[in-house]
C-alpha cells in the first residue's frame, strides 16, 4: 500500500509518500510544494492543487492521509487553513483516492508513543523507524511524512499487505528521501 501524507499549509505544503509492503515501510518521495508568496490566496489554491496533481501522477499513491484541523484562536488562519484543505481534499478525491484524517496527538503517538511529542522529537524517530540517515526538515516535510507513517500504523491500511506483512522499515536508505536532500540540501541541517 502507498499512501501519501500532506501537511496542507497557504504558503507551502509538505508530502511525504510511504509504500508499505510485506518486506517493510520505505519512503517513496517526500517534497514540499511551494506556492509563490507573492501569489493572492486564490493563485496559491491554484498552484497548490496543481502541485498536488503532479505529486498523485508521479508517486501514484493509493490513499491519501490529513492531519485534521487544528482551530486555534485566529479566526482568519483557520479560515484560509479551511480553503487550503478543501482544495486538497477535492484534488485528492478528483484522483478517486480514499481519504483518511488523524488528530495531531494521534499521529505524534504513532510515530512516538507519545500524544505531546514535539515535532523535533517527531522527526527524530521518523529518521530512525523509516531509516532515514537523516532527521526529515523542514517540519511540513516531517509533519507530512507522520500522517503518511500513521496511516500504516493505524492498520487503515496494513490489512490490505499480504500475509505476514510487517509494519518495520527495510533496512536500506530511503531513495525519496536521499533525492529530497539531494534537490533542497538547504533545508536540511
Amino acid at each position: 500500500m502507498i499512501v501519501l501524507g500532506i501537511d496542507p499549509g497557504s504558503r507551502k505544503s509538505g508530502y511525504g509518500v510511504i509504500a508499505g509492503t510485506a518486506a517493510g515501510w520505505r519512503v517513496v518521495g517526500c517534497g514540499l510544494v511551494r506556492l509563490a508568496a507573492s501569489a493572492t490566496l486564490h493563485e496559491r489554491i491554484g498552484q497548490l492543487c496543481r502541485g498536488i496533481d503532479e505529486v498523485v501522477e508521479q508517486m501514484k499513491p493509493e490513499a491519501v492521509a490529513l492531519e485534521t484541523a487544528f482551530v486555534g484562536r485566529n479566526v482568519r488562519s483557520a479560515l484560509i487553513l479551511g480553503q487550503v484543505r478543501g482544495a486538497v481534499l477535492a484534488t485528492v478525491l478528483r484522483h478517486g483516492l480514499p481519504v483518511r484524517e488523524y488528530a495531531p496527538r494521534e499521529i505524534k503517538l504513532a510515530v512516538t508513543g507519545t500524544g505531546s511529542a514535539r515535532k523535533e522529537q517527531v522527526a527524530a524517530m521518523l529518521s530512525r523507524l523509516l531509516d532515514l540517515g537523516l532527521e526529515p526538515k523542514p517540519l511540513d516535510v516531517t509533519d507530512a511524512l507522520g500522517v503518511a507513517y500513521c496511516d500504516l500504523a493505524r492498520g487503515q491500511t496494513i490489512a490490505r499487505l499480504p500475509e505476514g506483512g510487517t509494519k518495520k522499515s527495510g533496512n536500506s536508505r530511503n531513495k525519496g528521501w536521499a533525492a529530497f536532500v539531494a534537490d533542497n540540501p538547504e533545508l536540511v541541517a
